[in-house]
């Protein structure tokens, strides 16, 4: 098990989605609104290929090809391009993501933008750092100064209680904060949280692949990873929250529990 063999994996299917980038893109329908592209499956197949190889004994748990359930003592979770909505528009918030995760804890992580070259990785106890400079993630302890993240789940196009929860909290939280950012890529919004360029990021309706490299980065910049009910995430919860740990308590007082 090795950082940088996960880190040249990643680099590598890079190559792969900056060609689907710079090209036409054959759009398919997951949902009404969750878009997949010809290089989802590409990247993600490519990735497989490579994981097999390098990480023999390791389930894999890819968005585009896994089906049943996401919990295993040794397993790998891909997200091949987080951020396809942003990948069709040609908007440069996208990323690789690579959780490695064993006996429910995280313990390499790679989540790789190869628009804007930005490689973020950590490794349990070592540290987060991105290309090279180690991450901390912010000092600021006022929920009114800070920068929160967050995104919109696909199940909105029912207005069911996934929306509502969004609406709720937002309406909630804007007067308490400096303001929201919604970039449309959570393993990126947790990398950035790291890097200590927004205070926290919350979201509902997840899945793993979209999170395992990123809680990670997080805890090893210093930040704090949680439910919206304070209690320690895992793959089964509705909600994540995740913060630099300073305005944790008075974020998860303005969010509408689940």
């Amino acid at each position: 098990m090795n950082i940088d063999t996960l880190k040249q994996i990643a680099l590598d299917a890079g190559e792969i989605v900056r060609e689907g980038y710079r090209s036409h893109k054959e759009v398919s329908h997951k949902g009404v609104v969750d878009l997949v592209t010809e290089f989802d499956v590409k990247t993600e197949n490519f990735l497989i290929g490579q994981l097999t190889e390098a990480f023999p004994g390791y389930t894999l748990v890819g968005e585009e090809s896994h089906r049943g359930t996401y919990h295993y003592d040794k397993a790998i979770y891909i997200d091949p391009i987080d951020g396809t909505t942003n990948f069709v528009h040609g908007i440069p918030h996208l990323a690789i993501s690579l959780g490695v995760w064993e006996n429910g804890e995280p313990v390499l992580a790679v989540v790789y933008n190869p628009i804007l070259e930005e490689l973020f990785w950590a490794e349990k106890g070592k540290g987060a750092y991105c290309n090279g400079k180690q991450l901390a993630v912010s000092t600021q302890d006022k929920l009114q100064n800070a920068l929160i993240a967050t995104g919109f789940p696909y199940a909105k196009v029912n207005a069911g209680i996934e929306y509502r929860w969004v609406i709720d909290c937002m309406t909630n939280l804007l007067p308490h904060i400096q303001d929201i950012r919604r970039l449309g890529a959570a393993a990126v919004d947790l990398c950035y949280l790291a890097q200590g360029k927004v205070e926290a990021f919350y979201e509902i309706d997840l899945k793993p692949w979209d999170v395992a490299a990123g809680i990670l980065i997080v805890q090893e910049a210093g930040g704090q990873v949680s439910n919206v009910d304070g209690e320690r995430y895992n793959f089964d919860n509705k909600s994540i929250i995740a913060s630099n740990g300073k305005v944790h308590r008075q974020l998860l007082e303005k969010l509408e529990k689940i």
